[in-house]
């Protein structure tokens, strides 16, 4: 729990700051005169005044965004002589540049954090499937337990490498996304075999795509194998004999392919509410064992399952995705740009009905996530700090009013008639964007609240 607070913090902290500053330094190099440079809302808990304006720094006790207070007359009295340094006398472009100049810092945040990520090199498990469900696109394209995606080809002629499961599914994502089938050149566990294979995306639409849909697809865990790992004592694994270590060959005489198939043959183990007893064939020290195994029943979403409350599967294989100074800064780029791109098309998707609004997530999610990446290690905590630091470039360059892109709104309102818009229809259009903000907010609460309660 602390570990999540402080990692939590620390990610708001680095992206408001950086968001402001990108504010803040632009407002400076137009000559405007910057009064507050706030990171947070509310009581101010530290505060510093620094530099010829006597521009005051603070921390203040909800850390939920920031602000930068610049000079300008229709906020307060402006002094003659100071008048030429107020955020409103300056040039179009000028306010235009000072008020894009926080989204576009977040923006070339991500593109570094990315990169570092890349440099560092991020642990992550090889692209070697586990068993796909059954009547899955992933089974239908002839993939089974053990294969490895080496690459992925959306024409059948260009082919990008792959270098970790994590990288499939993010590929297969941007596929769905377009509504386009792809290619697959897959091999063995061992490297041989190699051969390609066609899966089908053409079934799924924009509105499927959200955080499962690869689960969807097949894209399960990686491969692991049926290796049992802790038993509890007094579970029906301890009972049956099961030990740390053993390795399952057979559960009532069919092979088992791996981690994956095993615990679908344990939950399917159940007959009218009662568990059905399994015949497991296992390995130890270079022996084969027998056991008898009755799973207990579990109630899972109204649905009766089998459980052994012992730990099946081993860590899967792992390989470091490790990039160059200029390889990173590209990948680190290109990767800002997809998600980007992914994010605006995922928000317009929910805005007309083709994407569920359980996508939007809070900042209970990103505490959460924050929390785990952070003891995955450094490479994987500054790759969610990227992602996070897009969505927010990417969502205060919307045009809703209160958000920098509504400011920018009406730039090009004033760009294209030659005056600004009305006091009166400002009024109007940030009484509707606070109501619409607080909407989206309200919303990604209950999903937040929703995904801890196993809701969603």
């Amino acid at each position: 729990m602390i570990v999540t607070a402080l990692a939590f913090v620390a990610t708001l902290g680095v992206l408001i700051v950086v968001h402001e500053y990108g504010h803040y330094r632009v407002a400076v190099a137009c000559g405007v005169k910057v009064q507050r440079f706030s990171v947070g809302f509310g009581r101010v808990l530290f505060s510093r005044v620094r530099g010829a304006d006597r521009t005051e720094f603070v921390v203040c006790a909800l850390p939920l965004g920031g602000y930068v207070k610049m000079l300008d007359e229709r906020e307060e009295p402006v002094a003659a002589h100071e008048r030429h340094r107020a955020f409103n006398r300056q040039s179009l472009p000028r306010r235009a540049a000072i008020v894009s100049a926080g989204p576009l810092a977040n923006l070339v945040l991500a593109v570094l954090l990315y990169a570092a990520a890349h440099w560092i090199g991020i642990e992550e498990p090889k692209a070697v499937l586990g068993t796909p469900p059954a009547g899955s696109a992933v089974e239908a394209a002839g993939l089974r337990a053990g294969d490895w995606v080496r690459a992925v080809s959306r024409d059948g002629l260009a082919w990008d490498e792959v270098d970790s499961m994590t990288d499939l599914r993010w590929q297969v994502t941007q596929a769905a996304m377009q509504g386009r089938s792809i290619d697959l050149e897959v091999s063995q566990r061992d490297g041989h075999g190699v051969r390609t294979l066609h899966l089908d995306l053409s079934r799924y639409s924009t509105r499927d795509v959200d955080s499962g849909l690869v689960g969807q697809l097949g894209f399960g865990a990686p491969f692991s194998e049926a290796r049992i790992g802790e038993v509890r004592a007094g579970s029906p694994g301890a009972a049956a004999g099961l030990r740390a270590g053993d390795r399952v060959l057979l559960v009532d005489g069919q092979p088992v392919a791996d981690a994956t198939a095993l615990v679908r043959r344990v939950r399917a183990a159940v007959e009218d509410g009662k568990g059905v007893g399994m015949r497991w064939r296992v390995e130890r020290g270079g022996r084969e064992l027998d056991l008898d195994i009755v799973p207990r029943v579990v109630q899972v979403d109204g649905q009766a399952i089998g459980r052994i409350d012992t730990v099946v599967g081993s860590m899967p294989e792992t390989t470091v995705v490790r990039r160059g100074f200029l390889d990173g800064l590209q990948q680190g780029a290109s990767r800002t740009w997809e998600v980007s791109s992914l994010t605006l098309r995922m928000m317009g998707n929910m805005l007309i009905g083709e994407a569920s609004l359980k996508n939007l997530s809070g900042p209970l999610t990103i505490a959460d996530y924050a929390g785990q990446s952070v003891q995955r290690g450094p490479a994987v905590y500054l790759g969610f700090l990227a992602l996070v630091s897009v969505s927010l470039g990417v969502l205060n360059l919307l045009p809703l009013p209160m958000l920098d892109g509504g400011h920018l709104m009406y730039y090009i309102f004033e760009a294209v008639t030659g005056r600004p818009v009305s006091d009166l229809w400002l009024a109007r259009l940030q009484r509707g964007g606070i109501a619409v903000l607080l909407m989206m907010m309200s919303l990604a609460l209950f999903n937040d609240v929703a995904r801890l309660l196993g809701l969603h």
